[in-house]
């Protein structure tokens, strides 16, 4: 059995009192497993970022426990140094150079190499750009910076909080190889919260979705996204054979020379030899899997 990273159990998380009482988190529980990119996902104001301060023990929980690799996090600060993260957007001082900035927190964190700030400038591709005061940096610049912080003491588990924030589509494509090459070379273990969906279907190899601060969906990405699949067929005349499969299957055009039909990759056989016996001439039959984002939004829509 594989090693747990995060074990997050029935954690709830009000602010205020009486009326004006906000449940931020309610009732959450989750289990990350060591050695994955776990993706964390939900609309704005669904506790993402909440959850992702009480697993660092940022703030206390109302309620519930968090444990890191089997240990309590509250309190636990020897445990903490094993996790790196950026959460809300990176922060620098801006009167100090990307290297300083970086030289700084090692320095207080008691982990200062410069090898290493120096390799790591080189991984987050900010080497060229380590030596300008961060005043003058954007924001892709300040992320790639802080996903440097992050790993400063070598973390077995990082956690990153909208890290292509700010980058653009090339910038974007190195986070994602780097978030892969985190886990896959180097062994940790990254908690992603992202609303990229896309970016989360190409590197993530489970997720959970949240909402209204509960989990409403959680597994391997690929098996969800294969829960509901389509065949989209090209076939002439498309009318009549709309009509052919109507009755037993949902049908809906896709242009003049095709449509979509819920059904699966086992039902195909049966349903091309149904339009060949009415005389229907099947040019192609493609299965297609629904994307993260069709998922996830009819999940949310569900939970709601």
């Amino acid at each position: 059995m594989a090693a747990v990273a995060i074990e997050v159990q029935g954690i709830r998380k009000q602010f205020g009192t009486g009326k004006r009482q906000i449940k931020a988190v309610d009732d959450l529980t989750l289990t990350v497993a060591a050695g994955q990119v776990y993706g964390f996902l939900g609309p704005n104001g669904a506790g993402k970022t909440t959850t992702i301060r009480i697993i660092l023990d940022l703030i206390r929980p109302t309620q519930g426990a968090v444990r890191l690799f089997g240990q309590p996090v509250r309190q636990n600060n020897r445990l903490l140094r094993r996790v790196g993260a950026l959460v809300e957007g990176a922060t620098c001082y801006p009167y100090l150079t990307g290297r300083k900035n970086l030289e700084v927190l090692a320095r207080s964190g008691g982990y200062f190499e410069p090898g290493r700030i120096q390799s790591l400038l080189e991984l987050v591709g900010m080497a060229d750009r380590a030596d300008r005061p961060t005043r003058g940096y954007s924001t892709g610049m300040k992320q790639r910076l802080g996903v440097a912080a992050a790993l400063l003491g070598d973390p077995d588990l990082v956690i990153l909080d909208e890290p292509t924030n700010g980058l653009d589509p090339a910038g974007m494509q190195d986070m994602r190889a780097l978030i892969r090459r985190l886990v896959d070379e180097q062994g940790r273990t990254v908690f992603l919260s992202s609303h990229m969906l896309n970016e989360v279907e190409q590197i993530c190899d489970r997720v959970a979705i949240i909402n209204r601060g509960r989990v409403i969906r959680e597994g391997d990405v690929k098996a969800l996204l294969t829960e509901k699949t389509r065949l989209r067929i090209e076939a002439e005349p498309l009318p009549a054979a709309m009509a052919c499969l109507q009755p037993h299957w949902t049908a809906r055009a896709d242009g003049d020379a095709a449509f979509y039909l819920d059904a699966g990759r086992e039902q195909a056989p049966q349903i091309v030899q149904r339009l060949a016996a009415s005389g229907i001439q099947v040019y192609q039959v493609t299965l297609q899997r629904q994307t993260l984002e069709e998922f996830f939004l009819q999940a949310t829509q569900e939970g709601a």
